[in-house]
Parts: C-alpha cells; structure tokens; sequence
C-alpha cells in the first residue's frame, strides 16, 4: 500500500512554530506519512473560510487521504473532536460546522474521537492541534480502523452554506471570501447566471453601489483596472480587477451584498 497522504489545514499561519508541532508529532508516530499543506492562511476562528478551503480542495486527492482541520476557536472547551469517513476520505476536525460543506456534498459517517490513549499526554488545553488531533491522523493513517477511535454520533454541528435568492427580476447573494489577491467569491453559481450572460460578455451586477457590467473567461481578460466577472475553478462567481485588487477598487469585503439583475 502506498504511504499514506495526511493534509493540513489551519488558521495557525506560517510564522510560528505550531504547525511544525503538529508535523512532528504525525512523524514521530507514522513515519511513513506524506504530509501535504492546503492551507495555514485559514481566516483566524473562520469556520466558513476553512470550511471553503477543505470542500475546494480535498477532492482532488487520491482515495484514503486523511485531511486534518484545525480552525477551533473553542479549543479546550466541550467541543468534540470528530474523525469522519467520507465516501473517499477521512476527515479529522473539532465539531464546530468546519465540514459543514463536506457533509452537504457527501455520505458520511462521523464518530465522537474518545479513544484517549492515542492522544499525546499531557493533553494541552491550548493545542489540540498537536495533542489530539495530530496523533490521531497519525495513527488512524496506520491501520484506518476507524471505530478504534470512538463511537459513531448524528448530531454532530453542521450549518448550511448562504445560498443566494431570487428577488423579483434579481437574484442577490453575498461575497463569501476575499482572497490574497483581492478577488471577491461569490456564493452566486452558473445556475444563477443566464447563459445569455456568458455569451454576450456582459452582466448586470452590483455590489457596494458599484456596478460591473463585462463578464470574462479568465482574470487576464478585463482591461486593466477594470472591475469584471467571471467563474472562477471552485465554481462560484468572482469579481476581479485584472493585476488590480477589486476589494480595494470597491470598497468591499466578505459579507457585502451582491445583485445579479436578471431584466
């Protein structure tokens, strides 16, 4: 069997030592492991920007992947730790709706993490990361028996994803995410955009007051400076500004409302 794949992702950051903890800890017990990062750049205590994270990237991953979730504002309280058998994956994650976007998109089988003695001791009530949930991928890669670790449960947290709605000749939806480029994602998809729309090259949405009127294929596409829209690879509407940062140019930032005129 091929050494099994443990993915990372974490509102930790880069330039501090706890994902290196969390990376030694998954050595020192599966040597074996490849340990690949999706993301450390996670919103601090973000669950919708890590759960975006983990559902965009996790299924372009061989079959058995084991992917490590640690954006855990209530670290150290009554939160459960959760490991979760998707349809091709695992999944270990505090139960705080951070795989809410997995569970909408798969079949899943969740378990309450109780099994203490693959933890690390002592247990810091600060870093779970390390002491709970680094130790588990690691151990869990070895053998991937599941029920080992604790009891299946159905009432685990999950919340559904902002969905945009129909509003008279309008459909308004939200700006989920703001990435490093100043993009602005959506949660409007192609079912809400009129393949008229995509054709011509020319949309009717607003945002901020601000209308943008030029939809494109690729961000290379707008003139420079030029707020346009486009889909981008996860699949959801994007504002843009070609070498330019459309959340700067407008004046927006996750949360802002966005009107799609259908007239």
């Amino acid at each position: 069997m091929a050494d099994p794949i443990i993915t990372l992702t974490t509102d930790f950051g880069s330039s501090v030592h706890l994902v290196g903890s969390m990376k030694g800890v998954i050595l020192n017990i599966n040597p074996a492991a490849r340990i690949v990062d999706i993301n450390h750049n996670v919103t601090p205590f973000d669950i919708l920007d890590g759960a975006l994270s983990i559902a965009n990237a996790c299924r372009y991953f061989p079959p058995r992947t084991i992917h490590l979730v640690i954006v855990d504002p209530g670290v150290g309280t009554q939160r459960r730790p959760l490991l979760v058998s998707g349809e091709k994956h695992y999944f270990i994650a505090p139960d705080n709706g951070v795989l809410s976007m997995v569970f909408e998109k798969e079949s899943c089988t969740v378990r309450h993490i109780t099994s203490d003695h693959y933890f690390l001791n002592p247990v810091s009530p600060t870093f779970h990361g390390r002491d709970i949930f680094a130790p588990t991928a690691a151990w869990l890669a070895k053998a991937f028996q599941t029920e080992a670790f604790g009891d299946e449960i159905t009432d685990y947290v999950r919340f559904t994803m902002p969905k945009a709605k129909p509003s008279g000749q309008a459909v308004k939806g939200v700006v989920l995410r703001v990435d490093a480029f100043g993009n602005l994602m959506t949660n409007l998809t192609e079912e809400d955009v009129p393949a008229a729309a995509v054709s011509s090259g020319t949309i009717k949405l607003t945002v901020n007051g601000k209308q943008i009127q030029k939809f494109v294929r690729t961000f290379g596409s707008g003139a420079p400076g030029e707020p346009v829209a486009l889909f981008g690879s996860a699949g959801f509407l994007e504002i843009a500004v070609n070498r330019g940062n459309a959340a700067r140019t407008l004046v927006v930032n996750r949360g802002a409302e966005v009107t799609l005129d259908l007239s």
